[in-house]
């Protein structure tokens, strides 16, 4: 059973407009794009019960007003993805969460912008690998942080790996490594 998901335009006086909902992530790919293609305002799809942003599409084109680093997460447990998720937007981020290497690469086909992956911890090491290696390829400019079970010491592919920990451990990787890039760096797919 497709997981439903709800459709937002964020008016500019900051307020969301919902203008409907989708069944699916493929049905989410073609209504959002739909949706940004009418207009210039930022579009996103959310999973209500988790409250969980799954894609966003024209980020940053709004006139005069600041945009906070997005972070794509790709998560293998829904749990531990929410408290991240809920950690990274105490620090100022922006976050996009996904479940499972192919919803990754449905959200991932439309024009997102992203500043920084997570790879969750609890997939097997070949299919955590095989996202590292498509990340790469689809967006070479953006970095990847993995997270990792005590017994793995790293993944091939990632640019940060981590012991799976607090966000004490890896919160300050990301912003490290955000501070890194150059003021108006463009990390967005081809």
């Amino acid at each position: 059973m497709e997981r439903e998901y709800d459709l937002f335009e964020r008016l500019p006086n900051g307020s969301p407009m919902w203008p409907g909902h989708a069944s699916g992530l493929h049905d989410v790919r073609q209504q959002l794009q739909h949706i940004a293609g009418e207009t210039k305002n930022e579009c996103f799809a959310m999973y209500l019960p988790t409250k969980e942003v799954v894609a966003r599409l024209n980020i940053g084109t709004a006139v005069g007003v600041a945009r906070k680093p997005l972070v794509f997460q790709i998560a293998y447990n829904v749990v531990l993805a929410a408290q991240r998720a809920e950690a990274l937007r105490l620090h100022g981020y922006e976050v996009v969460t996904v479940f499972g290497n192919d919803a990754a690469k449905v959200v991932l086909s439309l024009p997102q912008h992203c500043d920084f992956f997570i790879l969750g911890h609890t997939a097997p090491e070949p299919v955590r690998q095989e996202m590292a290696a498509w990340l790469r390829t689809k967006y070479p400019g953006v970095r990847i942080l993995a997270l990792n079970r005590p017994t793995i010491p790293e993944l091939l592919g990632a640019d940060y790996n981590v012991k799976l920990n607090g966000p004490e451990t890896w919160l300050p990787v990301i912003a490290a490594a955000l501070e890194l890039r150059h003021p108006g760096d463009t990390l967005s797919s081809p």
